[in-house]
């Protein structure tokens, strides 16, 4: 198996796996996103995007390592998000978003019912953690771990056995 082939592996695999964690702690866990939680998913979203069509670039003049690469810059991003998060929950940096939510349509009574069931999340407080790092600090470590991973493996050689 060569190191693009790892890479694209990984490049599909990590931001799965990271999206199915977090609906999973939704559906099962009963946890919310908060808006930066949703920002967070959306960069795993746009790399397992560009890691699929990476598996279908293998006729490519570059096999794919261009939309690999991409895919490594997304989850890098959803990390630095994570990293921001985490900090905003530790009191470390002030957020820059509101809590907010929004209605459905209807009637403005359905509206308003909406508004007042929907769940309020905090980005600055944290919902649930483990090993004392929240879910923020988990994508984090992460995605910033894999991405940098699959930064390496997509730009190298593997090397041959004597």
């Amino acid at each position: 198996m060569t190191n693009l082939v790892r890479a694209k592996l990984l490049a599909v695999l990590v931001p799965a796996a990271l999206l199915a964690g977090a609906y999973g702690s939704e559906i099962w866990g009963g946890l919310y996103p908060c808006e930066m939680c949703w920002w967070q998913r959306y960069a795993h979203f746009a790399a397992l995007a560009l890691a699929v069509l990476a598996w279908a670039g293998g006729r490519l003049p570059d096999g794919g390592r261009a939309l690999v690469g991409l895919a490594a810059l997304a989850i890098l991003t959803s990390g630095g998000i994570g990293a921001y998060h985490a900090g905003v929950e530790a009191g470390v940096f002030e957020g820059f978003t509101q809590c907010t939510s929004s209605g459905g349509g209807g009637s403005p009574a359905d509206m308003l019912k909406s508004i007042l069931e929907a769940p309020l999340i905090r980005c600055d407080q944290v919902q649930f953690e483990f090993l004392g790092i929240s879910m923020a600090g988990w994508n984090a470590i992460l995605s910033i771990g894999f991405g940098l991973v699959i930064l390496w493996l997509s730009f190298t050689r593997a090397r041959r056995s004597a």
